[in-house]
């Protein structure tokens, strides 16, 4: 049993304050919902707890004992006159008596933080109540897998190459599948809170996801849209792709932040080009207004577990291929192994880049410069994609001369960038 009797006067007064204080915050939002278990009996219940830490174990024990009495005996009543349990006031209560007991003991952060948190939890009873009543099956089994991809299975895959020949990184390559798909859930809790409100809004989160699938869904809605409408997609299609850039960016800077040192001018400039020709005329929807249609079809799925594993295994993929590029042909293999990719996945290709920049297999500029092939390699795909799909050929060129722009602005920055890095580099 501690000396309390030699506890400095203003210590103990502190400790026994910090209770009080914490018991009145989580019990005026009891007292204001009119629960029999108001602001005074937590106050109680708080001072209680920290007697309870100031004296001792068996103490702190009996104070709980005592605050377990005293929610039997509340339940009971509130039973007896019809209203059911008070579950909820229970364990706050049990969760009170626990911040005092650490505020007896001197801690001072934690029964803080409980104090809040749980003042709060009671606060936000109805916005809780209602987000959980509103969530889908689906959406609960994808947040479910993306917790277990994160906190189950990461810990548990080894640290390092697996294989002898140093290729195979299985605990890199699933940081970059929890990157991924926790952006695309992300994306899909942004517009599921905000609503699609317009096309544009969704073409941006859709490239976020997957440029070349949005860019694809966008040509389509344009076969036979008028000339405002064509504007629109020509606009959304750039959005699309400046998500795409800023998602790869921000992958590179997460991953390999050397690397992004070393990208940052042509990713900014790509980007900043991008959203510049998607606004550079102002654009009138017509009455028919695709702002009005559903959002696109790849946003319309919270969390895919079979897309999260086949971005795993082309990110695997094209670092062994990337890895062994580099050391058969050293940095031109490798940054045809990124074009190839970006073709497919620009973001697998980068974060393939960055994780290789990061394990020090290759160096933060030849990695900087493949995931900007790549990003441009993406880019330049959603051509085809276009000429293909869409038959108004107004907006098919718009965005063909817009990408083209896009591109050759990007190689201007990169090559600048390279030029700078060699001059510093003499010097």
């Amino acid at each position: 049993m501690p000396d309390v009797a030699h506890l400095p006067y203003l210590q103990t007064l502190l400790r026994l304050f910090l209770a009080l204080g914490i018991g009145l915050f989580i019990g005026i939002e009891r007292e204001r919902r009119r629960k029999e278990a108001g602001s005074r009996t937590f106050a109680f219940a708080a001072l209680l707890g920290a007697l309870g830490g100031l004296l001792g174990e068996p103490y702190a024990l009996s104070a709980l004992g005592l605050v377990g009495l005293l929610v039997v005996l509340l339940n009971v009543d509130t039973i007896r006159g019809g209203e059911g349990p008070e579950l909820t006031t229970s364990a706050a209560l049990f969760i009170t008596v626990f911040a005092g007991v650490l505020a007896g003991l001197g801690h001072t952060f934690t029964p803080v933080v409980l104090g809040v948190v749980t003042a709060g939890l009671l606060t936000w009873k109805t916005s809780l109540s209602g987000f959980s009543q509103a969530l889908t099956e689906s959406e609960l089994r994808s947040a479910i897998l993306l917790a277990l991809l994160a906190f189950v299975i990461y810990p548990i895959l080894p640290p390092g190459h697996v294989d002898r020949w140093q290729l195979v990184d299985l605990r890199a390559a699933w940081v970059t599948v929890i990157l991924i798909a926790a952006l695309g859930f992300l994306n899909y809790v942004l517009l599921k809170l905000y609503g699609a409100r317009g096309l544009q809004v969704t073409s941006f989160l859709g490239g976020l996801v997957n440029s070349t699938a949005t860019v694809a869904d966008l040509a389509g809605r344009a076969a036979g849209a008028g000339h405002a409408d064509a504007l629109v997609v020509h606009r959304c299609t750039l959005l699309a792709t400046s998500a795409m850039l800023l998602r790869n960016g921000v992958i590179l800077a997460g991953l390999a932040p050397e690397a992004w040192m070393s990208s940052a001018v042509p990713f900014l400039i790509m980007v900043v080009v991008a959203l510049l020709l998607a606004f550079r005329r102002r654009v009138v929807i017509s009455e028919n207004a695709m702002r009005d249609e559903p959002a696109l079809t790849l946003l319309r799925s919270p969390f895919s577990l079979t897309a999260a594993l086949e971005f795993g295994v082309l990110y695997l993929a094209l670092q062994v291929a990337g890895e062994l590029a580099e050391r058969a042909s050293g940095s031109l293999g490798f940054y045809v192994v990124s074009a190839a990719g970006g073709m497919i996945s620009s973001a697998s290709a980068v974060a393939s880049a960055a994780t290789l920049v990061a394990g020090g297999q290759i160096g933060a500029t030849t990695g900087a410069t493949a995931a900007v092939i790549a990003s441009l390699t993406s880019a330049l795909v959603s051509i085809p994609i276009v000429l293909s799909r869409s038959r108004n050929r107004e907006l098919s060129r718009g965005i063909v001369v817009a990408l083209i722009t896009l591109v050759v602005c990007g190689l201007a920055g990169a090559t600048l960038t390279h030029a700078w890095i060699a001059l510093h580099a003499r010097a």
